[in-house]
């Protein structure tokens, strides 16, 4: 029986041959590596990866489409809501997929590979879960909205540089891979599509994340004003005596000026550090 799309979980299924092999190659999987997908659907992208990787652990909320991945022998189903997925634990269950004439004992998965066609609605907040628990993450590529991409992908200066940008750009290096038109889907979204690469940075800065987010999001409140009438006010209220200048957009920021400055406020006893 057919699967018919359901828009309450923003089901798009990819179709397109030509943008599935894209989509693997740039991926590049590779026998034996502890792989997640989230919202694999009609198995797509699925069976191409499963094909590489040996075995592949899939996270699916449709009830229907999780009874017929566990048909699959290769498979491990998550049937869960991804935003309450322990990505941490489930690298603790996961082991790498065993491979002819590997000697000694079986170990756990280091770091985990995500991959998925993320649905549309909620793909900021998927994205945000995931850096959470960015330490267990080896690297990240997700079929999303193209605006989005734009944005996370954004430079200082220009239109699409927002507060996504940088709460997303302080922490991994991120390259826009593909474009992915909507033809390429059953059924057809009204916007344009692309796939994003996210490596976590090997260094990253060590700040109070809560804070950061708080800070952006003030700077970003009122993009059109400049940050003396936003960030200026907010700054004060928290007793910051440095130097920052006030007298330009949020968006003409860069990424680590934002962090010196939400480094140079957070107290060392309460900076969150997220583990590297």
């Amino acid at each position: 029986m057919k699967h018919i799309a359901r828009k309450r979980f923003g089901q798009h299924f990819l179709t397109d041959d030509a943008i599935i092999d894209g989509i693997v190659q740039a991926i590049d999987p590779l026998a034996g590596q502890c792989m997640v997908e989230i919202g694999p659907g009609l198995a797509a992208l699925t069976q191409p990866l499963v094909e590489r990787l040996g075995h592949l652990t899939v996270i699916e909320l449709d009830r229907d489409l999780a009874v017929r991945l566990r048909e699959h022998p290769h498979l491990s189903v998550v049937e869960s809501d991804v935003l309450k997925v322990d990505f941490r634990d489930l690298s603790r269950r996961m082991t790498p997929t065993a491979l002819p004439n590997r000697d000694g004992p079986v170990r756990m998965c280091d770091k985990l590979r995500v991959v998925g066609n993320l649905p549309y609605n909620i793909s900021t907040p998927i994205l945000f879960h995931l850096l959470e628990q960015v330490d267990v993450i080896a690297d990240q590529h997700f079929m999303l909205q193209k605006e989005v991409i734009d944005r996370m992908v954004a430079a200082p200066c220009t239109s699409d540089y927002s507060r996504l940008s940088v709460m997303l750009q302080w922490r991994y290096e991120m390259s826009n891979v593909l474009f992915v038109p909507p033809a390429s889907f059953d059924p057809p979204p009204r916007v344009d599509s692309a796939v994003v690469r996210m490596v976590p940075l090997a260094d990253p800065p060590d700040l109070d994340v809560k804070r950061l987010a708080n800070l952006v999001q003030v700077a970003f409140s009122q993009r059109r004003k400049i940050l003396r009438n936003t960030l200026g006010i907010w700054l004060d209220a928290q007793g910051f005596e440095g130097q920052f200048d006030l007298q330009r957009r949020a968006e003409e920021v860069p990424v680590h000026e934002y962090v010196r400055l939400v480094q140079s406020l957070a107290p060392t006893e309460q900076r969150q550090t997220l583990p590297k």
